[in-house]
């Protein structure tokens, strides 16, 4: 099945913000804050959405509450922009099975990762991705994220596969260091543009910054870009923290009015006082220093 015989192909550049999804204070999904979550996000200009990512905390979501976050957003979304849905999976029948309700629930695209499997090589990642783009009419983003696959994407190989397997010509690139590959990232987004990247995808709590940022760019603005990008880096670095990350973003989006609660699911990490205290901290310096109305100590 051609991605094209059955609709155009989404444009897959400029910044897609990957969605939390957000539980109340029992664990269950709230649907009122995804709702005003999403609106958020359209609100600072994004070019699209990402739901049911690694940041979505989807490894902690069962099957009905995929479904439920998927469908909410799509609905929420109304077609203003376009919709990634996150379908990887251990197994091809499981990853085709997870890619064709994104497509029947109206996603413009599906982000898959190489499957977890001992010795994987690239024939059976390229075999992967092929089989795919043959059984789902989706464009396909590639995730290069080996903590998530334990498998590390080789240039070459994301090459061949967006060469050989057309469908699958983006790439969400998190294997550090990014810019020496083709890339949908954001804690380097200059130097990744520098390098070619189309934009960013990532759950950054402040995407009026990314989207400001690639405008720029795009307008040849550079110096302008690069002041706009340096003066937020703190707040990227801050929120980008290993295992702490969720946390940091989903109460950063409870304070801009979005999530009612910034519960992460366990055993996700719980803020303690000292991380929000550097938190207030650094807010308040932003919002002094830099004036930016979005800032929310």
């Amino acid at each position: 099945m051609s991605p094209t015989a059955e609709r155009p192909s989404p444009d897959l550049t400029g910044v897609f913000s990957v969605l939390p999804t957000p539980f109340d204070a029992e664990g269950r999904v709230d649907v009122a804050s995804l709702r005003k979550v999403v609106d958020l996000f359209l609100a600072a200009g994004v070019d699209g959405l990402t739901a049911l990512g690694v940041t979505s905390e989807v490894a902690r979501l069962d099957e009905r509450e995929r479904a439920l976050v998927l469908e909410t957003v799509i609905e929420q979304v109304h077609g203003r922009v376009p919709v990634v849905a996150g379908t990887t999976a251990d197994g091809l029948i499981a990853c085709l099975e997870l890619s064709r309700q994104a497509e029947a629930a109206g996603a413009a695209a599906i982000m898959v990762s190489p499957p977890r499997l001992p010795k994987l090589g690239s024939e059976a990642v390229l075999a992967h991705y092929r089989a795919l783009a043959e059984g789902v009419g989706l464009e396909i983003v590639v995730q290069d994220y080996p903590p998530v696959s334990g498998f590390t994407m080789e240039a070459a190989l994301l090459a061949r596969i967006a060469r050989e397997v057309p469908p699958a010509r983006t790439i969400k690139l998190e294997d550090p260091p990014t810019p020496f590959k083709v890339e949908l990232g954001g804690v380097f987004l200059l130097e990744e543009l520098m390098a070619g990247a189309a934009g960013a995808m990532t759950g950054f709590a402040y995407p009026e910054m990314l989207v400001a940022v690639v405008s720029e760019f795009r307008a040849g603005r550079l110096a302008r870009a690069a002041d706009l990008f340096y003066r937020y880096v703190p707040l990227m670095r801050f929120e980008f923290q290993e295992g702490l990350g969720m946390a940091i973003r989903k109460e950063v989006l409870r304070r801009r009015g979005a999530l009612a609660h910034a519960g992460v699911r366990a055993p996700g990490a719980v803020l303690d006082a000292g991380t929000q205290a550097a938190l207030d901290l650094l807010l308040a310096w932003v919002k002094e220093k830099q004036g930016a109305p979005w800032i929310c100590v």
